[in-house]
């Protein structure tokens, strides 16, 4: 599972005490909300899902391709199903590639969901093996499903817009700059992903 509360307040007050910027941030925007996911084959098969559409969109497919294979949840359904029932349930030809790579690796025992590498670059590697799960995508996954507390999703544009604008600059820092400014925030950058988030959707809703 994610982050809990207390996890997140932990290293979110080390963020604080490190940069002044982030305890001035802080004062503004107040504590996130934990951002959980259950780990596991159904949380990515989710993502593969709701890649590019709606949440309403995303959760009518889910909700088709749970009623056609009797359980979305179990990957050997999945793998088993013709390309017939999985059209008729939503997804696109690029989706079911997708979702067929994901089933497979975990029928075949190719990938373990419940046993990644602990060092995060290997088990970043070990999921963008499946189609259709990008960098980003796994971050998100070992962030949310397995909470794991050193994940920086430096390629996400809300992160780097917001880390930017706590950080005091105006214009918003390239990928490669957002990792070096976070080096300094190691083992808490989890929680200064998710604070970023938070400072975001506080900083758009007030405007």
């Amino acid at each position: 599972m994610g982050l809990t509360a207390d996890q997140l307040k932990g290293s979110i007050d080390a963020l604080a005490a490190l940069e002044p910027a982030f305890a001035a941030a802080l004062e503004r925007a107040g504590y996130p909300e934990p951002r959980i996911r259950a780990p596991g084959y159904a949380t990515l098969l989710r993502t593969i899902v709701g890649q590019q559409v709606s949440v309403a969109a995303a959760t009518a497919v889910w909700n088709k391709l749970d009623a056609v294979l009797g359980d979305a949840e179990d990957p050997a359904l999945l793998a088993a199903a013709s390309d017939e029932l999985l059209r008729g349930a939503g997804l696109s030809r690029q989706k079911m590639g997708y979702a067929r790579s994901l089933s497979e690796q975990v029928t075949s025992g190719a990938l373990d969901l419940a046993a990644l590498p602990q060092d995060d670059e290997e088990a970043i590697a070990a999921l963008t093996r499946i189609k259709g799960i990008g960098r980003w995508s796994a971050e998100i996954y070992l962030l949310f499903a397995e909470g794991r507390p050193d994940i920086w999703p430096a390629g996400d544009l809300a992160v780097q817009i917001e880390i930017g604008r706590i950080l005091g600059h105006a214009e918003r820092p390239s990928e490669k700059l957002t990792r070096e400014w976070s080096e300094a925030w190691r083992p808490h950058r989890g929680a200064a992903a998710i604070f970023a988030w938070h400072h975001y959707g506080m900083i758009k809703s007030a405007i």
